[in-house]
């Protein structure tokens, strides 16, 4: 029964947990050991498998979690009923859904300018810009990385990740080892820049809008974020050749209105802010209003009849709500689903079983301010198996007490830790795909041993620069 409960909870370690529980839990029926609280999370665990099974099986992997969502959910309610804490179960998942519209409106505006941006062009003009200039082949691999590390704060690591991932396919032509090293450096710079800004990962979205790290807190975590990067680079830097690829004479600009976009993204970004710090709104308030800027600069484009290439190859106006319906919709689906079941399977006591052992037993020999280190540790390894996000959050339900230099750790290993295996993150997955072939699961895995090495240089660098937070 042990070995089982022990299972059971390292399961939970890998829960996608999008959902937040509040400072006090709103329902915890502790009916953990229930034959239907068991079932439940079975139910959970295999549309799991199914969610990591997306690439193979070609399965949405927001179709198993939306529909094992309604059925935990009917646990939960079921052993509510008989227990007549039947409005208990009504007001858990009322705060579920609100976290999840939270969530969806701030991503859904910052898909829009991204995707609108792509569509002026911006990416594209970048991309062929660094390719016409001829670099050698050691100079792209640090061109891309420290582009990958330094855009992927603002625009996010995945975006960031494939456009770099265009630049290297561009030029590496059928040159798989510089692809395939250069597809790893890119992974590694675009996580490993995520994590020091809110908006470069949902990981660090989720803990400022969850107000326990204010904005200008995760750069903290800058200098160690440098470090994971830095490190797996400089081992791979010795595995590229020195040729150099010929410079192509491909010219694409940005269409009119480009750079006003990107100016209304940061406009957007910093009204998002200024609404969280100044008059203590949620950040998700200000990009909403920030949506309102492009809505009517997309009013003005169309009025000077810009035109907007369809995929049949036919133009029609520009349309901002065009726009809107492009963003990623199986993404946004699946945060539904994983919070509805995290959320239900909170309710049953899963998750506050799983912060008692992690957060109290693992560290207890270490001093009080250090105890809560190894668990923040194993979530960054956790996270190379299953995805960071999910990772990360399963952590933000159970909502353990910990300093802000303790954060600030399970921040930086959720976002870096995803970088060991191709599938630990977002940006892996996607570059998979796009490089078939060329960028894969052994080829990357090869290298996990350096990754391995910056993410506890990174680690040590943490403990040592940012000790004072630790009290």
């Amino acid at each position: 029964m042990k070995k089982i409960t022990i299972t059971l909870l390292a399961l939970i370690g890998l829960l996608p947990a999008l959902a937040f529980s509040s400072e006090h839990e709103i329902l915890n029926l502790h009916m953990t050991a229930s034959p239907a609280a068991m079932i439940a999370l079975l139910l959970f665990a295999i549309a799991y498998v199914f969610v990591m099974l997306e690439e193979f099986t070609h399965l949405r992997k927001s179709k198993p979690v939306v529909l094992v969502a309604g059925f935990i959910w009917m646990v939960v309610a079921n052993i509510c009923h008989t227990k007549g804490l039947g409005e208990l179960a009504a007001e858990a998942v009322r705060h579920n859904i609100l976290e999840y519209a939270e969530l969806f409106l701030f991503l859904l505006v910052a898909m829009t300018y991204v995707i609108t941006m792509e569509e002026r062009n911006v990416f594209e003009a970048l991309r062929s810009w660094l390719v016409r200039k001829g670099f050698s082949y050691r100079q792209l691999f640090w061109i891309t990385g420290i582009l990958a590390f330094f855009i992927s704060p603002i625009a996010d690591n995945l975006t960031t990740a494939l456009l770099m991932c265009a630049v290297v396919m561009a030029v590496g032509g059928d040159d798989v080892k510089f692809i395939s090293i250069a597809c790893i450096n890119i992974v590694v710079a675009a996580n490993a820049g995520g994590a020091f800004s809110p908006f470069g990962d949902i990981t660090t979205l989720m803990v400022w809008q969850k107000g326990i790290i204010p904005i200008h807190g995760f750069l903290h975590i800058f200098v160690p974020s440098v470090v994971s990067f830095i490190i797996p680079a400089a081992c791979m830097h010795f595995a590229i050749g020195k040729k150099k690829p010929e410079a192509s004479t491909e010219v694409i600009t940005m269409k009119f209105g480009s750079k006003r976009v990107m100016i209304l993204f940061i406009l957007t970004i910093a009204t998002a802010v200024g609404f969280h710090h100044f008059l203590e709104l949620p950040p998700v308030i200000g990009m909403m209003t920030g949506l309102g800027y492009l809505q009517f600069f997309g009013y003005y484009l169309k009025k000077r009849g810009q035109l907007v290439q369809d995929e049949d190859g036919s133009y029609r106006p520009f349309d901002i709500f065009q726009r809107v319906k492009k963003a990623e919709w199986d993404t946004l689906l699946f945060f539904y689903g994983v919070i509805l079941c995290v959320g239900g399977l909170s309710a049953l006591g899963y998750l506050s079983l799983a912060s008692d052992v992690m957060y109290h037993q693992w560290g207890q020999s270490l001093p009080a301010a250090y105890q809560a280190t190894p668990a923040n540790v194993v979530v960054g390894v956790l996270s190379a198996i299953v995805d960071n996000i999910p990772v990360m959050f399963a952590v933000l339900t159970m909502l353990p007490k910990m300093s802000e230099g303790q954060w600030l750790l399970v921040t930086l290993t959720a976002g870096i830790g995803g970088s060991m295996l191709s599938i630990g993150s977002a940006a892996g997955v996607a570059l998979m795909g796009q490089a078939k072939g060329k960028y894969t699961f052994f080829g990357h895995l090869k290298w996990a041993w350096a990754i391995g090495l910056g993410y506890i240089a990174a680690v040590a660098c943490h403990l040592w620069i940012n000790a004072e937070f630790f009290t």
